[in-house]
């Protein structure tokens, strides 16, 4: 038996990843010298099945259990380093309520969001967690316990569920002014009144499969080229207003609802303020797919050129909540949305689901 299997089992504390650590090249020391406080709390720590990660002393050392691996992701293995590091893209959210609890006032927070690099790449996450204050025998906070779950799929759900029903209203509301610039439109370009009809009759039919193609629930999988061609559809009313490029990719069901909702909302508010109101706007819109760390990252951009400036305005209520929100939250990513005066811009930096 090894000097450090010796002392783990003469402390208490016989744990396989405990004994991977030489813990005497640690900020904590050789485990013999533990003091009582910390063996206790690793005993406890090591003995649940819920996800637990101690953090020692002013270098807030860490000791988690095998239920918190999921919760590293990537990072993990990462015994004997310090909290504040591994989790330093998060620091300046998460740093507050650590020191809080350094200092012996615990935290509780429900669905807290989080964008961490725990797979090679920036991602939006949600955690229900508990920073508690741990003293020793003489009332001294010597370290804090991070307990915590992650909760990303039930915020996502319950994300998906408001979307669907504020779908329904808004979709009453915006209607008749969607109608009303697709009539006006076609009445600009057209020749004749019988030329006008036939078109608006076409394009409204064009509106109604795109409709019924953002209703589609429990579809396994989505080509991304195809959410773009049909949400898009009833707005092309000119075939150079839109350039359309990216590799072939598959969506999820829930992330290709919440993309064709989303590009529904841009290209809306394009028709009514931005390039597409007038006859030389364009919209480029383009993505890339790559590979990382086993994930596929997906960059999704809509670009706006040769309209009217567009106001920060004409993206509140239901789109600021798909644009903003919904989209970045399905696809685990972040958003960016910007009005320079060459018009509307909104990137989208995510991860394509595994489902897909």
């Amino acid at each position: 038996m090894n000097h450090t299997s010796f002392s783990l089992a003469k402390a208490g504390l016989v744990d396989p990843a405990l004994a991977s650590v030489d813990w005497r090249h640690s900020p904590l020391g050789a485990v013999e010298d533990w003091p009582p406080a910390l063996r206790i709390a690793v005993s406890m720590l090591m003995s649940s099945s819920f996800p637990k990660c101690l953090c020692w002393g002013p270098d807030l050392t860490m000791i988690y259990n095998s239920a918190f691996v999921p919760i590293l992701g990537g990072k993990h293995p990462c015994l004997g380093k310090s909290f504040r590091d591994i989790w330093a893209e998060a620091w300046d959210e998460i740093g507050p309520i650590a020191d809080k609890a350094m200092a012996g006032e615990a935290t509780f927070i429900e669905d807290f969001p989080l964008v961490t690099e725990r797979n090679g790449h920036p991602e939006k996450a949600y955690f229900t967690f508990c920073y508690s204050p741990v003293r020793d025998e003489m009332g001294v906070v010597r370290g804090m316990l991070d307990t915590v779950v992650e909760t990303t799929d039930k915020v996502k759900a319950q994300m998906q569920a408001e979307l669907r029903n504020r779908e329904l209203v808004h979709r009453t509301r915006n209607a008749y002014a969607l109608v009303s610039a697709l009539v006006g439109q076609t009445h600009r370009h057209s020749a004749t009144l019988e030329e006008a009809q036939a078109k608006v009759q076409g394009r409204l039919s064009s509106l109604n499969r795109a409709l019924d193609l953002l209703s589609v629930r429990g579809a396994d999988t989505a080509s991304i080229s195809e959410i773009v061609e049909k949400a898009l559809e009833p707005f092309r009313l000119d075939p150079q207003s839109f350039s359309i490029s990216g590799p072939a990719a598959e969506a999820s069901g829930d992330q290709a609802t919440t993309l064709a909702l989303a590009l529904h909302e841009l290209a809306t508010n394009a028709t009514k303020y931005g390039s597409l109101s007038t006859p030389e706007g364009r919209v480029a819109i383009e993505w890339t797919v790559e590979h990382v760390a086993g994930a596929k990252t997906l960059q999704f951009d809509w670009i706006e050129s040769d309209g009217p400036i567009v106001p920060d305005s004409a993206t509140q209520g239901f789109g600021s909540f798909l644009v903003r929100q919904a989209l970045p939250t399905e696809f685990s990513g972040i958003v960016t949305l910007d009005f320079p005066p060459s018009g509307a811009r909104m990137r989208l930096t995510g991860t394509l689901s595994d489902r897909a």
